[in-house]
């Protein structure tokens, strides 16, 4: 049924709770796990004086966040794995990603951005449900977790 998953991840605990999901979608249909970090090309608009710097920074934040992934993946005897960083508007970046890899579903975690954030930026996740041309699984957070 499905032959690659994507799983975007910014280290957060809703990504990694919809990464466990993604790597058991991944094993019922021996399929290809893909997991995306996108740094929002916005940063350098707020950091005018040293934009690489914080997209360095953020870019390495980003492969910490992938190999957690990858190392979770592996221990559960995931086969093919792929890791990217990108750069973008994260819900459009996730949408090319998913085009131009032929991605068959998306696995994303409902928590990510809260409060002033999500109200002035959006929902990435409401974004992509809304646009996407493949099926989105969403993943709440477990009530351990929002304890």
């Amino acid at each position: 049924m499905y032959d690659a998953v994507l799983v975007p991840t910014d280290g957060s605990e809703g990504s990694r709770e919809a990464a466990t999901h993604a790597i058991d979608h991944a094993n019922r249909y021996d399929a290809a796990l893909h997991v995306l970090y996108v740094v929002d090309a916005r940063i350098g608009v707020v950091h005018e004086t040293t934009p690489e710097l914080v997209f360095e920074e953020l870019e390495a934040q980003g492969e910490r966040a992938i190999e957690a992934v990858h190392a979770q993946a592996r221990a559960a005897g995931v086969e093919t794995i792929e890791g990217v960083v990108a750069r973008g508007d994260p819900h459009r970046a996730i949408l090319d990603y998913t085009a131009a890899e032929d991605i068959d579903l998306i696995v994303m975690g409902t928590h990510g951005r809260t409060g002033l954030d999500h109200y002035l930026i959006g929902s990435v996740t409401e974004k992509v449900v809304r646009l996407s041309d493949v099926p989105v699984l969403t993943v709440p957070l477990s009530a351990e977790a929002t304890d």
